[in-house]
């Protein structure tokens, strides 16, 4: 695994230190049923796919697809192949869900078929994945304007054993349109008899129009294959197709092109052992003595010194200076000296201008000197830092704050076996670019922000949830916190059952739904009409945050879950439930 080059750089204006908690309220949610005429196509979990990564890919998968081109309008596929899209434009006079496409395969045919998978690649065409190792490329028009028309498959094929869509983009580079996708597959590993016998693929597929505009004729052009040990948590494909991004607790490794093993490099040398330090140096808070090495046969009419009270110089002969350059304080130059020892070495003797701070370095920026510390202060490092190494559950007894008691965690302040990482993969050298440690910071969801753009992803960060929006442009700046949920890490740790969580694009509010029935609305602080006051300090409350709990009219388990700015739609079996969240 390619080590860590990068790390999230949280916005703390975007933090609340403050926050205390939601408030229940019990104002109620308008809620509206959408009986379906026919189940949705759920396909459960077979007696060989026992194993969690088979129940993080399917088992745990979201039926429902929301439109980012166009608001408050989703996809699912029932069990007569049907594609449906219900739009909302009137909370209480909704329709039926509309046929926008039927699938002709019967997925009963392959046995180890999987749930029909959706993507909206752009604002016009949509991936499909009827479940059997078939990717259709489909022509929807404007979605928006032209509801009443029927999506026109473009491509057909089969591209190898049954998979789900993770994502697609869509763009036009010199006159051909081509399509980006990413498909997910848990396969057997023969190899693997120590562990679950399985492996994780992601196929990263490009398809073109090479035949120009006007005849439609696409075809792969390009295939990508990863392979990894755990299916991820995050996975999505750069605008254009100029790279990909993978969160997962084990790294992805590219293994083909184009069905050609790709070449292993040879293994990089070991690190050269770092060469010797060409000076010395110690200090007091007083004074700095430097320790130059010297060519053998060096007299001090060779030697050229030079010091200001802010730079030092120090070479022999005519050579380039051993040392030179702007020293970290100020000295005195005038009750500074220097002298040859044994012949062998420059001994300078510099006067701090100011007495007590103590210097970092010597000359700024050079790194080709060791610091050698004396008895005393390695005493006082050592003392300083004994409540950190101490056998002693409280080497600090004085300290007003308590130790941290390992006994007093709750299950989901446990650092994870398993560090997740988050890496950018380059779409031309298909090398590692950034790599970030994602350590405990748990991955709760991802979301469609904006369709120009990536998904957005949701980490939790000690007990708040942050939102990353992925920028691959500038490479200084991949990824920007965007928006906090307060405390909601920790809220949706306590929630056992739940199986999906989103937030609103706007940011309004965050939502969690459990396998059955119950959904929870987590809204973000807004400010009250009355005068409310804080019992135990006194102080008057100016902003509250308020939770809401709506419970379905419905036993059947939760399949989908998605979330705009006004709405909560949630699928069930049988039904589509739309909560009117915010007016």
């Amino acid at each position: 695994m390619a080590s860590p080059n990068y790390s999230l750089k949280v916005n703390r204006q975007l933090l609340d230190p403050s926050f205390e908690s939601y408030r229940l309220s019990l104002d109620p949610i308008p809620t509206y049923n959408v009986v379906l005429d026919a189940a949705v196509a759920e396909v459960k979990l077979k007696d060989n796919q026992y194993t969690l990564e088979h129940m993080r890919a399917f088992g745990m998968y979201n039926y429902l697809h929301i439109d980012p081109w166009y608001e408050d309008s989703v996809y699912f596929v029932d069990c007569k192949g049907r594609v449906l899209n219900l739009t909302v434009t009137l909370d209480t006079a909704l329709g039926k869900p509309r046929e926008v496409y039927r699938m002709t395969s019967d997925p009963a045919v392959c046995e180890e078929h999987l749930c029909a998978s959706l993507s909206l690649t752009s604002a016009t065409w949509a991936a499909l994945s009827d479940g059997t190792g078939r990717l259709l490329l489909l022509r929807t028009s404007k979605r928006g304007e032209s509801s009443h028309l029927k999506w026109e498959p473009m491509f057909s094929e089969i591209v190898g054993e049954p998979f789900t869509l993770l994502h697609s983009v869509s763009h036009v580079q010199s006159g051909v349109h081509t399509m980006e996708l990413l498909l997910l597959r848990v396969q057997k590993d023969i190899a693997d008899s120590q562990g679950s016998g399985f492996f994780v693929s992601l196929e990263w597929i490009t398809v073109a129009n090479t035949a120009g505009q006007e005849e439609k004729k696409y075809e792969i052009t390009k295939k990508r294959l990863l392979r990894g040990k755990s299916v991820p948590h995050y996975a999505a494909l750069e605008p254009q197709g100029k790279g990909l991004m993978v969160a997962s607790e084990k790294p992805f490794i590219f293994m083909e092109v184009d069905g050609q093993p790709l070449e292993e490099e040879p293994a990089e040398a070991m690190e050269e052992d770092k060469p010797e330090p060409i000076y010395f140096w110690r200090q007091t808070e007083e004074d700095v003595t430097v320790c130059v090495r010297l060519p053998e046969g060096i007299t001090k009419d060779d030697v050229r010194f030079k010091l200001t009270a802010d730079s030092l110089c120090i070479g022999v002969k005519d050579y380039a200076p051993l040392l030179e350059g702007q020293l970290h304080a100020p000295v005195d130059p005038e009750a500074s000296t220097w002298t040859i020892k044994d012949d062998k070495s420059l001994e300078v003797f510099l006067q701090k201008r100011t007495e007590g701070p103590m210097w970092s370095e010597l000359v700024t920026g050079d790194r080709r000197g060791q610091f050698i510390m004396s008895d005393e202060q390695a005493a006082q490092v050592h003392q300083r830092l004994s409540h950190l190494t101490a056998e002693d559950l409280n080497a600090n007894p004085d300290k007003d704050k308590p130790p941290c008691n390992a006994q007093e965690l709750e299950d989901c302040d446990v650092f994870p076996e398993d560090s997740s990482s988050l890496m950018r993969f380059d779409g031309v050298s298909l090398k590692p670019t950034h790599v970030v440690n994602l350590g405990s910071h748990q991955f709760l969801f991802s979301v469609d922000l904006n369709p120009s753009e990536m998904p957005a992803f949701c980490l939790r960060h000690d007990v708040d949830a942050l939102l990353w929006q992925p920028r691959p442009d500038p490479p200084n700046e991949m990824w920007e916190h965007v928006a906090t949920f307060n405390a909601l890490g920790y809220v949706q740790a306590s929630k056992r059952d739940k199986k999906f969580s989103t937030c609103a694009p706007n940011f309004s509010y965050a939502s969690l739904g459990e396998c059955l029935r119950r959904v929870f609305i987590y809204r973000q602080p807004s400010p009250v009409d009355t005068v409310l006051f804080n019992r135990k300090q006194g102080r008057q409350v100016g902003q509250v945050a308020k939770q809401q709990v709506a419970s379905l009219d419905s036993n059947d388990p939760i399949l989908g879950f998605r979330a705009t700015n006004e709405r909560l739609f949630v699928l069930t079996t049988n039904n589509l439930f739309v909560l009117k969240v915010n007016n």
